[in-house]
């Protein structure tokens, strides 16, 4: 079975809750870690996997695939979730 951009695109958002979710039951694990390495590894577990989710929900639109709805749902769910986290990195101490 072939994923569609738009399937890829949520799979990408439930792959991001999950390391969510991971990074909050062993954030204390992380306290070890410096400032500037915990904003760069969420950085690079919450944002940039959602970030190309967004975009790959916007080429299944531009694409016209057929499942419009999935990805109009995709686009959305994935740039929330990175403008939220995004502005948390940002405003963090």
């Amino acid at each position: 079975m072939k994923l569609s951009l738009a399937g890829g695109s949520l799979f990408l958002f439930g792959l991001s809750v999950v390391l969510w979710v991971m990074l909050t039951l062993f954030e204390s694990s992380l306290v070890g870690m410096s400032f500037q390495t915990e904003k760069v590894v969420t950085f690079l577990l919450l944002v940039v996997p959602t970030g190309i989710g967004a975009i790959l929900g916007v080429t299944s639109l531009a694409r016209r695939e057929e499942r419009t709805l999935m990805a109009v749902t995709g686009i959305v769910l994935n740039t929330l979730f990175a403008i939220f986290h995004l502005v948390v990195i940002l405003f963090s101490g």
